[in-house]
């Protein structure tokens, strides 16, 4: 009985909470194969779980449902979130776990007409991922029409049938993202860059700061020893792994 009873009282301990993890459809960071995820960065936080003992699993969701469960749930674990400063305030960051361009992008051979309009490319309207920071880039950059598509293929399908002319996303998903909707790398063409963002673990107000230093504990090891560099390496070939270990934003709970 009091065996059972310390069970029961360790698994109410902060420390002891286990953490709802979620990400999204986003290759290549994050993806799902065959009802798995997969990606970059769920390869990361796999080799994060192995180091720290965590046996979480990683659920792939709809950014929208994933960054609501991030706003409202304690013990929430969400990636890659864009670092802002209106995110700081409501969330703790442990990362970065890859940094990415925001690109503003149109169909091929538009470029060189859409910058010719100098401040009239304010006036076009941008299509971006509904709740994602490259729509917030859009809107911060200045353009008054920013079209919400519920995932990046639909606005990359939009931006190719006309919807808009030019979509804001991050460098290097494009390539996947046009892949996946059966149209080649060369379709669209990069009007300019918005913004480099640094993208991170992102953990729900209310989550244990045990939980959140055993994260960060486990990020610093596999950049220390090179396993990091390895696994980015291995999927973004020709990026620069960030080896830098930050925690930013809200101050974790007890």
């Amino acid at each position: 009985m009091r065996i059972l009873l310390a069970l029961i009282v360790l698994l109410w301990l902060p420390g002891a909470m286990a953490l709802s993890i979620y990400t999204e459809d986003w290759p290549p960071i994050t993806f799902q194969r065959n009802g798995i995820a997969d990606g970059m960065a769920v390869e990361v936080v796999r080799e994060i779980q192995a180091r720290i003992h965590d046996n979480s699993s990683i659920d792939v969701v709809p950014w929208v449902r994933g960054y609501r469960e991030l706003e409202t749930t304690a013990n929430v674990m969400l990636f890659t979130v864009g670092r802002s400063d209106a995110r700081e305030k409501i969330m703790t960051l442990v990362g970065p776990v890859a940094v990415s361009q925001t690109v503003l992008l149109c169909r091929k051979g538009e470029a060189a007409g859409l910058l010719a309009l100098g401040s009239g490319i304010f006036s076009r309207p941008v299509g971006a991922y509904r709740g994602s920071i490259f729509a917030d880039a859009a809107v911060a950059a200045g353009f008054v029409e920013v079209d919400l598509a519920p995932t990046p293929q639909v606005a990359a399908q939009k931006l190719l049938g006309g919807r808009y002319d030019l979509w804001s996303e991050g460098s290097f998903v494009v390539a996947a993202v046009l892949k996946d909707i059966r149209q080649p790398a060369d379709a669209v063409e990069v009007v300019r860059v918005l913004e480099s963002l640094d993208l991170y673990l992102a953990f729900s107000r209310g989550t244990s700061g045990k939980i959140i230093r055993r994260w960060y504990e486990g990020l610093a090891a596999i950049k220390k020893d090179g396993t990091f560099r390895r696994i980015y390496n291995k999927w973004l070939p020709h990026e620069i792994a960030p080896l830098e270990v930050r925690q930013l934003g809200l101050p974790p709970a007890p």
